[in-house]
């Protein structure tokens, strides 16, 4: 197969990765917290023809940092997180992070999020509210009092630049790297009776499927005139021979 095919073939595979990128992002940009999909391309140069010829590699998908826009809800049990910080929950496999600021308190007293995973304070237990003392008022830092008395304070966590985050649900994460207790809030903290929204820009998402897939069009047709092509030089040289 000439080395020009195997360009387009693994350009092609490279643009299926990122418009199934661009789909998830499409389709949880409403989703509370959520975290978009980018995707960073490298070329890979081969030296097995005679001259250097760069492929395209299928790409490295990593979750994008960037904040989102946040909304009032005027719900006490539901906080949006400021600056580079997240809260962290209890998940089944371990304690994962999100921006997802959505609480509710059981009859218990537990404060959970809207999946039900307990949400932890800085020491990484559960925070447990007074039922019976009403909503709950958090400051900046994440301090819970109930009848001006302190009852909790939500952990906020720092994680690492060079972490790799892996996807927990729609707007959980997991690092691959230990997190940091957040303890200094001059650039960090909560608001309560907001929700942040999710930092995917659908208009964008949008013009860059549409980018993509005529790219991927345009591969696709120059694939066929070289497969003609080639048709066509077989077909030659076997008719006078």
């Amino acid at each position: 197969m000439p080395v020009n095919l195997d360009v387009a073939l693994s350009a092609q595979l490279a643009l299926i990765k990122r418009m199934d990128s661009i789909a998830n992002n499409v389709a949880n940009s409403s989703t509370v917290g959520f975290r978009a999909d980018e995707i960073s391309f490298e070329s890979l140069i081969s030296q097995q023809t005679s001259q250097p010829t760069a492929f395209a590699t299928s790409g490295r998908t990593h979750i994008s940092r960037n904040s989102g826009a946040l909304i009032s809800t005027n719900n006490p049990l539901d906080v949006a997180v400021q600056g580079d910080a997240w809260l962290a929950f209890q998940s089944p496999n371990g304690v994962a992070y999100t921006r997802d600021g959505r609480m509710q308190m059981l009859e218990t007293g537990e404060l959970q999020t809207v999946n039900g995973h307990s949400i932890l304070d800085a020491g990484g237990a559960p925070l447990v509210l007074n039922p019976g003392s009403g909503p709950p008022q958090i400051a900046r830092d994440g301090m819970i009092t109930q009848n001006n008395q302190q009852v909790g304070a939500i952990g906020l966590f720092s994680l690492p630049q060079n972490a790799q985050l892996s996807r927990f649900e729609n707007s959980g994460v997991v690092p691959n790297l230990p997190a940091e207790p957040i303890l200094d809030f001059t650039a960090n903290g909560v608001a309560q009776g907001f929700i942040e929204q999710s930092n995917v820009n659908p208009v964008k998402q949008m013009t860059d499927l549409i980018a993509v897939s005529r790219t991927f069009e345009s591969l696709a047709s120059a694939i066929s005139d070289t497969e003609s092509t080639l048709q066509n030089a077989i077909r030659t040289l076997g008719e006078s021979s």
